[in-house]
């Protein structure tokens, strides 16, 4: 089964995926440029104030955080694991581990990662694709938020009432 499930239509999910596209393209171009054709990061407009060991490490340490969690976020849907919604295959509602403190751990992961990629490479480019990301993560939580109250009913509304969709220190 395809973990990809983003559509090809005009509706919002599919034009986020498309938006989901984008945002990967200018990532590969971006670090591409950053390990292969240093002379180019000029015309990236890199914001030179922030260009410092500390915040480049800060950028790092984020980046490796963010990996290692999303891929226990992951983990722990086991099967249920998509990106964007999937209305053939029928999957089970994930809320425990990393799923019983935030209803969206991998993009938690994702933004974290984001954040980490423009400390790492404070640029226009990179705070771009914070910009787009925020946009296009929330517009897909929300679509997912409403597939899953249709799919799981009271179950997933029980859910919502208890995990935050970022982060519940509650537990």
């Amino acid at each position: 089964m395809n973990p990809l499930t983003f559509n090809k239509g005009d509706d919002a999910h599919g034009y986020n995926g498309k938006v989901f596209g984008v945002i990967s393209f200018i990532e590969l171009v971006i670090v591409s440029i950053y390990a292969f054709i240093p002379s180019w990061h000029k015309f990236l407009l890199p914001f030179w104030y922030l260009e410092n060991e500390i915040l480049v490490n800060v950028g790092w340490a984020l980046l490796i955080i963010s990996l290692v969690f999303v891929w226990f976020a992951q983990s722990n849907m086991r099967e249920s694991w998509r990106i964007g919604i999937d209305e053939e295959n029928k999957s089970e509602l994930i809320t425990d581990g990393l799923f019983s403190f935030s209803r969206n751990p991998i993009f938690l992961g994702i933004m974290i990662a984001n954040i980490g990629l423009f400390l790492a490479l404070p640029n226009a480019f990179t705070l771009l694709i914070i910009a787009l990301s925020t946009v296009s993560i929330n517009t897909q939580i929300r679509l997912e938020e409403e597939f899953l109250k249709k799919e799981f009913g009271l179950k997933y509304t029980h859910y919502q009432s208890k995990v935050n969709r970022w982060f519940t220190l509650k537990q």
